[in-house]
Parts: structure tokens; sequence; C-alpha cells
């Protein structure tokens, strides 16, 4: 006869054991391989004379660069007037997705209503979004925010109105059945049901708010990092353009990360 001793070592032998590249540290050594190779493929390069210093500057020239905006007070600035910018558009855009998003994928007639024009202005280009906000809002903060807002709406919108659509009926009549209605069951059970589309469309809006951040810098900005990537190319300074964009890809990692850490808890605490 089998104990519960045996029966727990079964289930523990059972268990698929993860492959080396699925462990954490693995994965954080593997995905820093690539961005390593390209860093050495960058110095070879400017170093064998391929490129002229203007074309493409060596990683140290670019470290210079970033040195002497930080020593003059600069770099700091331009950094945190972005990352602000950008949060208060996704958050922003954000809600407003997550709140249209519900309304369309709840009501058939919203669907109906809202879908399609939602779905033909998905379609402008950002760009096309700055002369009509610079019309109707200057060249303050506003106008900036909000494009950055309509970057980070479309998003979110898509993946939570699509997945409240598809939530799965019988889930939703055993909530009525139990009593649940209107906005406790919204909250209860169908929120709760998407929780992974609606932390994949805020990941997708997150992306797009830092794509929109340059064309809202472009809005007669005198800081941030997408003015520091125009002006440097106006002023020929492809050492402080490259430090922009690589300044760029790693925040934009780094606010993804940290959104990753909420997805994980948020997980959590609708599982439990």
């Amino acid at each position: 006869m089998s104990t519960p001793t045996d029966s727990a070592e079964q289930v523990t032998t059972n268990q698929p054991q993860a492959r080396w590249y699925e462990r954490r540290s693995t994965r954080i050594a593997l995905g820093a391989v690539v961005p390593l190779l390209l860093l050495a493929a960058w110095q070879i390069t400017t170093s064998a004379g391929i490129f002229t210093p203007v074309q493409l500057p060596s990683p140290g020239s670019v470290i210079d660069a970033g040195v002497e905006l930080l020593q003059r007070g600069e770099l700091l600035t331009h950094i945190a007037i972005s990352v602000q910018r950008v949060l208060i558009g996704f958050a922003v855009g954000g809600l407003l997705g997550l709140l249209v998003g519900a309304l369309v994928g709840l009501s058939p007639l919203a669907s109906a209503l809202l879908g399609p024009i939602i779905g033909a202005f998905r379609a402008v280009p950002s760009l096309a979004w700055v002369p009509l906000l610079v019309l109707w809002m200057k060249i303050g903060e506003e106008s900036k925010i909000t494009l950055i807002a309509i970057g980070a709406f479309f998003p979110i919108f898509t993946t939570v109105a699509t997945a409240l659509q598809h939530v799965d009926r019988s889930l939703v009549e055993a909530a009525r059945a139990f009593g649940l209605r209107g906005t406790r069951l919204l909250t209860q059970v169908q929120l709760p049901a998407v929780v992974p589309a609606i932390f994949t469309g805020a990941r997708l809006a997150l992306a797009q708010a830092w794509l929109f951040l340059v064309a809202a810098e472009l809005i007669a900005s005198s800081m941030g990092l997408g003015f520091l990537l125009t002006d440097s190319q106006n002023n020929g300074r492809t050492d402080r353009l490259l430090l922009a964009i690589v300044l760029l890809a790693v925040l934009g990692k780094l606010t993804d990360a940290l959104l990753g850490l909420v997805e994980r808890w948020a997980a959590r605490r609708w599982a439990g």
C-alpha cells in the first residue's frame, strides 16, 4: 500500500522539470548576448574605419556625449521630462481605452456605434494629429500628452473589447444565477477573466506611448529625448542622436519590465 509520503514523492517526480533556458538567471544571461554582440560589432566597425565618425560614431563617443550632457545638467532633465510625459499620457490613454473597451466589449449596441469609427481613427498616423492638436491646444504640455494618450488608447481598447466579447458565456450565466448583475458582474467576474488581456493591451499601449513621444516632442519642444533626437539630427551630432535612441530603448524596456511585475502581482491577486 502506498503511503502519503510515497504519493507526494510520485507527484513531485512527475512534475516537468524546467529546461535550462527557461530558468530566470539563464534567460537574463541569454537576453544580454545579442546586445553585447551588437556592441562588439559596432566597436569593430568604427575601429576599422568602415564609416566616418559623422555617419557612425564609436560607442565611446556616444558615452562621452552622454557624460557631457550629464555634466551640463541637461541629460537627466531630458529623461525626466520624457518619462513624465509618457507616464501621464499612458495613464490617461490607458484608462480611457479600458473604459471604452469595456463598454464596446459588453454592449453590442456600443460595439455597433463606436467600433467602426474607432477602427478608422486607429489607422491615422501619429504625425497627422500634430497640426490639429497645435491648432486646438497650442504648443503646451496638453497637446503633447494628448498625442501620447491617443497612441496609448488604441492597443488597450482593442485587446479589452475583444477579450470581453469572448468571455466564457457559461461563466457569466453562472454568475448571474448567483445574483451578480451590472457593476458587480463586471468587477467580480468579467474583468478578472480578462486580466491577461488587459495587461497585454497595457504593455502594447506603453510601447506605443514611447513611439508617440518623439512625434509629441516635435510640437515646439525645447526639452525631452524626442527633442534631443531631432535637435541632434539638425546639428549633425550623430553621437547625441544615437545616445537618444539608446536611452529610449532602455527606458522603454525598464518601464515594460516594471509593468510586467505589476502584471505578475495582478495574476496572483486574481488567481487567489
